[in-house]
């Protein structure tokens, strides 16, 4: 906001009387956008599910544009981001919430994924495993499924990548989530604290703060951050370590911020779903292909992507995992810029294609907004 378009208004009364007058407009203009969306799906007939009623395609577009217009604030790109998915979650909710699976329990990073990607007018799912988030998304109890593939640090989640070997799922979006790991827990200090537990990966994410802050104090890792959280609430002495959202779960004080060792730790997840999407206007393609069982010598890997370099198409990242054929036979996972759509990433990806002995769309998707 520039200097001209602030509040002239210096009287605190009246200042408050405008910003009553503003959220009046403000909710008429919410409960007028849910009419419209009621009208959206009313257009589209009789659907079995909401699933039908949901394009991420067409989200991203809208959630790009909210970008575009705050680029003079004065809030954050993150929280007007935060606003309009909320809104468009309540909207799309009249029609029936989404189900979402992800892998739990509550109070995990990938629930706050579910709630950044989604909003939180959703049913959000926990499951044990990431083969039952997939299993559930398959067999339609949930309409799509919120899973880690990557960590700025750890690397890649390789039990993610794995399922896409038998699976027939798509990917549907992908969520990059800042990793801020808080000290939780019911004392009154750190002083009472004799124990933290939590993951092993978040034990040694917040390494070094421990040893500053908590040298004598014994680390013991959990199966999750959640189960660090339960055992924190039900036993004295205990801390945990872990999002907001397991503090609001289990009843536990944010005793200390960001006790994270790295400020660029963030996670990668991607959202599976049962369908291929159209193309938002800014977006990736994720396919996986083997080289064929023919082929030798040397150069292969280079000869079977030179199709990509030639129609310009950019790599973004390049996994290789067994491929459960045969030993030392490898299958390869690629993100490209880009909609399997377009001409010249469609023409680039017909050429691998054909030079493969399996090859697969994984899914063509938005990139990831704020």
């Amino acid at each position: 906001m520039s200097t001209e378009d602030k509040p002239a208004v210096t009287d605190l009364s009246e200042i408050r009387r405008r910003i009553d007058d503003i959220d009046t407009r403000i909710q008429a203009l919410i409960s007028e956008r849910a009419r419209f969306a009621q009208a959206v799906g009313e257009s589209k007939g009789k659907l079995s599910s909401a699933v039908e009623y949901y394009r991420p395609e067409r989200e991203a577009e809208v959630l790009r544009r909210v970008l575009e217009r705050n680029d003079e604030g004065p809030l954050r790109d993150e929280e007007m981001l935060r606003l309009f998915r909320e809104i468009m979650s309540a909207c799309l909710a009249q029609q029936e919430p989404l189900k979402v699976g992800f892998l739990g329990p509550e109070g995990t990073f990938t629930q706050n994924a579910v709630f950044k990607h989604f909003g939180h007018s959703v049913r959000a799912l926990p499951f044990h495993t990431i083969d039952e988030v997939f299993q559930e998304v398959e067999s339609g109890a949930a309409d799509f499924g919120v899973v880690p593939i990557e960590n700025s640090t750890e690397g890649s989640v390789n039990n993610t990548l794995d399922m896409f070997l038998t699976s027939p799922l798509k990917i549907g979006g992908e969520i990059e989530l800042r990793i801020e790991q808080h000290l939780l827990g019911s004392e009154a200090g750190l002083e009472h604290i004799e124990r933290v537990c939590a993951h092993e990966q978040s034990l040694a994410q917040c390494r070094g703060w421990l040893r500053e802050y908590l040298p004598h104090v014994e680390l013991i890792g959990m199966s999750s951050n959640a189960a660090g959280a339960r055992r924190a609430r039900d036993e004295a002495g205990t801390a945990a370590i872990g999002p907001d959202v397991a503090a609001a779960v289990y009843d536990l004080k944010i005793l200390v911020n960001n006790i994270e060792d790295r400020a660029d730790n963030a996670t990668r997840f991607l959202v599976i779903g049962r369908g291929l999407l159209a193309a938002s206007g800014n977006d990736k393609t994720t396919i996986l292909f083997s080289t064929s069982d023919t082929a030798g010598g040397s150069g292969v890997l280079y000869n079977l992507l030179k199709p990509l370099a030639d129609a310009g198409v950019s790599m973004t990242r390049i996994e290789s995992r067994p491929s459960r054929r045969k030993n030392w036979d490898y299958v390869f996972f690629i993100d490209l810029e880009g909609h399997a759509s377009e001409e010249h990433v469609g023409g680039a990806l017909a050429a691998l294609e054909e030079k493969s002995s399996l090859f697969r769309v994984l899914g063509a998707y938005p990139k990831a907004v704020g």
